[in-house]
């Protein structure tokens, strides 16, 4: 059984205090993590600024090159994570086990963090919009245009609280390294597997390890990473993300509340995009917030309705190695419980109903885990409740309402996927400000551009672009 320590600015730290990671199907320790309290991070995070000082000590060019290396080290390479070596197939597995997704997700989601770092370099280049990188790490420099720029890091760290539920969020945090921003990461309690192996990824890469920190522990580590550093960035539900409205110290990600939108000019074709509205729905076992929770239309709705309920409604769960899993496990069953139970009260509601009623039941309880298999609901409104609501698995409501009124009626949307060659409701649509991701035409909500910001530009949340004036004297 791999041993976890916690890591304080790149070194060890020995627990007094450790909690067990189990076997989301047998409850079977696979892992012992050390954890620590509140109050070591707080003394830690005086510290921060040495973080970012070491990072200075590289280019960021030189450092871009380490991360791509890293890259290849993290998705190919033996690694020591922890007191073992932990290959690939052991990390997989690992994750797995401890998160309840099928082992070919858990591949999936390796690969696109490893993409995200190999291409960091391009990355970067769009969300600087072209900037020389050695102008954050001076603070200024020349534009290009004879016009001096500035950017000041507004912390040496980034804090962050991560999620147990999808491996792939961890994408976003991955840019500061070569920004020069140090890391203080608190791993989920389920998912530590992948800030341990990119850690020790960067590490031996030759990116210096005091620029790292990992933190498991209880509420009270996440609550002195919010605290103690000036930036940072947490996941959870709309209530957290409710919060930490308005504070522009914390970037929160919650659900995303994505929608396949088809406008009235191709929705008589609508057995067109079937394939995307799938994908979209189904695709990471519905866990992601760029899967896709509505589907709004004009007419044909029931028919759109019944015709996805018959491509997922029948799938079942399969065991976490076979290649054909679609389902994850909810690792803690009264998350399976408590969920169904909503889904049972939004379906009580006039107006609403289940089409997946005839594939089986839903809520599939195991001893130490649960499952709940796809589910379609339709809507005759948006004013049913279930129209605006996300769910941790393979879940959509397919809702009708007039074109007209879509886009005043939808809601924060992560992803918006407008299927429509109507000039005016596409201009109109890229207008809407509840819509943060837009795509035109048929693009499933799962399919993101790395290369185009998500749900902020990390670099705007971690730098402030200021006047800077240099005269001779």
């Amino acid at each position: 059984m791999i041993t976890l320590n916690p890591l304080r600015w790149g070194k060890p730290y020995e627990s007094l205090d450790f909690k067990n990671v189990v076997h989301f199907d047998t409850g079977d320790p696979i892992a012992k993590v050390g954890t620590v309290g509140g109050g070591i991070v707080g003394r830690d995070i005086r510290k921060a600024g040495k973080a970012r000082e070491a990072l200075l000590q590289i280019t960021p060019s030189e450092l871009i090159e380490r991360c791509k290396k890293a890259a290849e080290l993290f998705e190919k390479g033996d690694l020591k994570v922890g007191d073992s070596v932990q290959t690939v197939n052991d990390f997989v597995h690992q994750q797995s086990a401890s998160t309840g997704l099928p082992e070919h997700m858990c591949r999936s989601n390796m690969s696109k963090n490893s993409f995200v770092l190999s291409n960091i370099d391009q990355i970067l280049n769009c969300l600087t919009r072209g900037l020389d990188l050695s102008i954050f790490a001076r603070g200024y420099g020349e534009e290009g245009r004879g016009v001096t720029v500035s950017y000041q890091a507004q912390t040496p760290i980034l804090g962050a609280v991560l999620p147990n539920n999808s491996p792939g969020v961890h994408t976003l945090w991955l840019p500061a390294v070569p920004l020069q921003i140090g890391l203080a990461l608190k791993p989920g309690s389920q998912e530590p597997w992948t800030p341990y192996r990119m850690i020790s990824a960067f590490i031996e890469a030759g990116i210096p390890a005091e620029a790292f920190s990992l933190y498991p522990g209880d509420h009270d580590v996440g609550g002195a990473i919010m605290a103690k550093t000036s930036r940072s960035m947490i996941f959870g539900s709309a209530q957290t993300v409710a919060q930490h409205s308005g504070n522009p110290k914390v970037q929160a990600h919650g659900p995303g509340f994505s929608k396949i939108l088809l406008g009235d000019d191709v929705v008589d074709d609508w057995e067109k995009y079937l394939d995307l509205m799938v994908e979209s729905v189904l695709s990471n076992s519905g866990r992601s917030c760029i899967n896709c929770s509505g589907i709004w239309a004009s007419r044909h709705t029931r028919e759109m309705g019944e015709a996805i309920a018959k491509r997922i409604g029948p799938v079942d769960i399969r065991p976490p190695s076979d290649p054909t899993a679609e389902l994850a496990a909810f690792t803690v069953p009264a998350m399976a419980t408590g969920t169904y139970a909503m889904v049972q009260q939004d379906l009580s509601e006039a107006g609403v109903t289940e089409l997946t009623s005839d594939y089986g039941d839903k809520l599939i309880e195991r001893e130490h885990c649960a499952y709940l298999r796809p589910m379609v609901v339709h809507a005759n409104s948006p004013d049913r409740a279930v129209a605006s609501k996300e769910y941790m698995f393979p879940f959509v409501s397919v809702v009708e309402c007039p074109q007209a009124e879509m886009l005043s009626r939808i809601g924060p949307t992560l992803v918006g996927t407008l299927l429509s060659r109507d000039s005016k409701w596409i201009h109109t649509a890229g207008n809407c400000t509840e819509i943060d991701r837009l795509n035109v035409g048929p693009i499933p909500t799962n399919r993101l551009n790395w290369l185009q910001p998500h749900e902020g530009n990390l670099v705007e949340f971690l730098f402030r672009n200021r006047a800077y004036q240099i005269a001779e004297f």
